[in-house]
């Protein structure tokens, strides 16, 4: 499984190379292309580097890269602006966050505030998207799921997540490529490591997924549940940094004012609450 192999750095410019269309980086398309994407001596040249240095970064014999050149690279395979920070955390220039059991301990105030978005669910998540605390109405919405508290479990084992998320491959896409964005910010991170280690093992979705080497955080994201109690709900989410424990992240999913999504989170927390 190339998930957690040695040479992070060079699959993940192999796989972003490929993707890359010719056109998008002024470069003539068609003719006898062999390989999907770009060249490595195309990405060597719109990157200012010799075509053998590049080599030899793809291929894991280069691994001291200036972060100059990982900026001219990353700017060459038009990386946004998670994949540039991913890029330079493969190659050692951004300091990863060590493992922490505090991660794992929301503070009691941050409980606190979860309680005090009556009209919206809020829950905490850890860098392995375990379901640290929830409110009352996003323990209401994750009722189906009672038992599991691990957000890639429930997406990829739990017979009803592809009932109740509405939009299961949107959500279960934007969730591996947080998980992968999370592994470079904590590469020595059991959780993740062994998360990722067993679904790549287990699931062909995950696997196509993981190795699509697609990062991206989880930031405003509109989902849709299929709820067995109430029915449709519409959230749109935002998510926060929790900074006084790096890699806890609060996600808040508020419905519309006035619609029957906003009704149905009212109904949650009473049913939840009775």
């Amino acid at each position: 499984m190339s998930g957690m192999s040695s040479n992070k750095l060079g699959e993940f410019l192999r796989a972003h190379r490929a993707r890359l269309d010719p056109a998008e980086a002024g470069l003539a398309g068609g003719g006898n292309r062999r390989v999907a994407g770009l060249r490595r001596e195309e990405v060597a040249v719109l990157s200012g580097v010799s075509a053998d240095y590049y080599a030899r970064l793809e291929q894991g014999r280069e691994r001291n890269p200036s972060a100059q050149v990982l900026t001219a690279i990353g700017r060459a395979l038009r990386l946004d602006a998670d994949a540039r920070g991913h890029l330079h955390r493969l190659a050692g220039l951004t300091p990863g966050l060590s493992p922490d059991r505090s991660r794992d301990v929301v503070h009691p105030a941050l409980l606190r505030l979860l309680d005090s978005f009556p009209a919206t669910a809020a829950y905490v998540l850890s860098p392995a998207f375990d379901v640290l605390a929830t409110n009352t109405v996003a323990a209401a919405l994750l009722a189906p799921f009672r038992g599991t508290d691990n957000m890639i479990r429930v997406l990829f084992e739990h017979p009803a997540a592809r009932t109740v998320f509405v939009e299961w491959d949107v959500v279960v896409a934007s969730t591996v490529h947080a998980l992968r964005l999370n592994a470079g910010y904590s590469p020595a991170d059991p959780a993740i490591h062994g998360l990722v280690e067993e679904f790549l093992a287990s699931s062909d979705e995950f696997r196509r997924l993981w190795n699509d080497q697609t990062v991206g955080g989880l930031t405003r994201a509109y989902k849709v549940f299929a709820h067995p109690l109430v029915g449709r709900v519409e959230l749109t989410y935002q998510t926060f940094d929790v900074r006084d424990a790096p890699g806890q992240q609060l996600l808040v999913g508020a419905p519309e004012p006035g619609t029957a999504s906003a009704d149905a989170v009212a109904l949650l927390g009473s049913r939840h609450a009775a």
